[in-house]
């Protein structure tokens, strides 16, 4: 009976010993969990902040993207609207260009028409004088019918110029061309009243030699003899140095 006793109470030791290493388990396995848990809180925790930085990145992201498409198309309109800018200056710039022209055309256009009707500056028989166009182009006119050896239709054309334009600078000329058209066509005394005229208000003409000369021949057709050495003496003493006045000398030498 003594020795059953203390098995009894080793065995109670013993067990309590066993309770307590029990009890420190359980409380080690609690603690356990609760750090796993706590862990497990956190890395979660980690883990959805880490996704929800994710998708705010994705979606930053996506919106950067979208960002820069509409920048790009942005930036691909403004270069076609660039270059449809370019197409209208280019075009503009060429019709501008042909406007120019044109205007220029239409100025000198106006300007040569205008000219036909303005007066202008003409030298005529070494004098130089201003004559409208339409009183240039009758003259010569009637000068180009008389040298094709239409007399009597340049008598008439020099007549109407002259009774046309009394104070023309062609007077004097026309004078000289009308009477040796009427010398050539045999009318003779129509011809000195011109030859006597153009010597009478113009002496200085360089055509009133020649017209002091075809005065002579016209005299000496209509058999004014005296009237025609009077009027060789006076080219010779007028104008002495002139070629009608050598001839005239030859002419008086023969004239009787």
């Amino acid at each position: 009976m003594r020795v059953v006793k203390p098995f009894r109470a080793a065995l109670a030791v013993a067990a309590c010993a066993l309770a307590f290493h029990a009890h420190a388990g359980l409380l080690d396995d609690d603690e356990a969990r609760r750090a796993i848990l706590d862990l497990r809180q956190k890395v979660d925790a980690s883990q959805q902040r880490m996704a929800d930085d994710l998708k705010r990145n994705t979606d930053d992201n996506a919106q950067l993207r979208r960002s820069v498409l509409d920048l790009s198309n942005q930036i691909e309109t403004l270069r076609n609207e660039l270059a449809n800018l370019r197409g209208q200056n280019e075009q503009l710039a060429r019709g501008v260009a042909d406007m120019q022209r044109t205007q220029k055309d239409l100025s000198q256009g106006v300007n040569e028409r205008l000219r036909k009707f303005e007066p202008g500056k003409v030298t005529v028989d070494g004098r130089e004088f201003v004559a409208e166009p339409a009183e240039s182009q009758e003259f010569e006119a009637a000068l180009a019918t008389l040298r094709k050896g239409d007399f009597v239709t340049a008598q008439t054309g020099f007549v109407n110029f002259l009774k046309r334009y009394p104070q023309t600078g062609y007077r004097s000329s026309s004078l000289f061309w009308l009477g040796n058209a009427q010398y050539a066509s045999r009318n003779y005394r129509e011809a000195v009243t011109n030859f006597r005229t153009l010597v009478a208000t113009d002496a200085e003409h360089m055509r009133a030699p020649e017209a002091l000369l075809s005065l002579a021949n016209c005299q000496v057709e209509l058999k004014d003899t005296r009237a025609a050495r009077k009027s060789l003496e006076d080219l010779v003493k007028a104008y002495p140095q002139s070629e009608a006045a050598s001839v005239a000398k030859e002419r008086l030498t023969r004239l009787k």
